[in-house]
C-alpha cells in the first residue's frame, strides 16, 4: 500500500472525486490550492485533498474510496496518514452531510463535531443531495484536534 501525492493533472482522478462530492464546481473551487494524495493498492483505491486555511488550521475537503473497497480500513489509513503528513497541525476540520455512516467514520477516527452551517447543501449545489435515503441539508464540521 503506497500513498502518495498528486501534484499536477488531479482533474485525471475526477470521477473518484466526484464519489464525495457531487459538484464538479465546487471541487474545482479546492482541488488547485489543496493538496491532494492517492492510496494505491494494486491501483488506486481512495484518494483525499486537504488545504491550509491558516496556521495550522487545515481543512479535509475531499475524501473518497471506490465502493467495492469501502470498509476495508482504506479511508481510515488516508486520515491517519494526513495526521502525521500535518506536523504543524493544531487542528484538522472536515464538513460532511448529518449523515450517521459519515458521522460515526470520523468521530471513529477521532474527530469530535465542532459547528454545523445551515442550509449549506440546498444553498450550494443546484440539486438535492442524499446520503443513506436522507437528504442533506445542514454541513456538519468536526474538529480533530492533536
Amino acid at each position: 500500500m503506497d500513498i502518495r501525492k498528486i501534484t499536477d493533472k488531479k482533474k485525471n482522478y475526477i470521477d473518484l472525486l466526484l464519489l464525495a462530492d457531487e459538484s464538479e464546481n465546487m471541487i474545482d473551487e479546492y482541488l488547485e490550492r489543496g493538496e491532494m494524495f492517492i492510496l494505491d493498492d494494486n491501483g488506486v483505491k481512495a484518494e483525499c485533498v486537504i488545504t491550509q486555511e491558516d496556521d495550522g488550521v487545515y481543512e479535509l475537503k475531499n475524501i473518497a474510496v471506490l465502493p467495492d473497497y469501502w470498509r476495508k480500513g482504506y479511508g481510515k489509513k488516508l486520515i491517519q496518514f494526513l495526521f502525521a503528513y500535518c506536523s504543524d497541525c493544531s487542528a484538522l476540520f472536515v464538513g460532511t452531510g448529518d449523515c450517521y455512516s459519515a458521522l460515526s467514520f470520523y468521530k471513529n477516527c477521532g474527530f469530535k463535531e465542532s459547528h454545523r452551517v445551515k442550509n449549506f447543501f440546498t444553498d450550494h449545489y443546484d440539486h438535492p443531495m442524499f446520503e443513506g435515503g436522507v437528504q442533506l441539508v445542514d454541513m456538519v464540521y468536526l474538529k480533530w484536534e492533536p
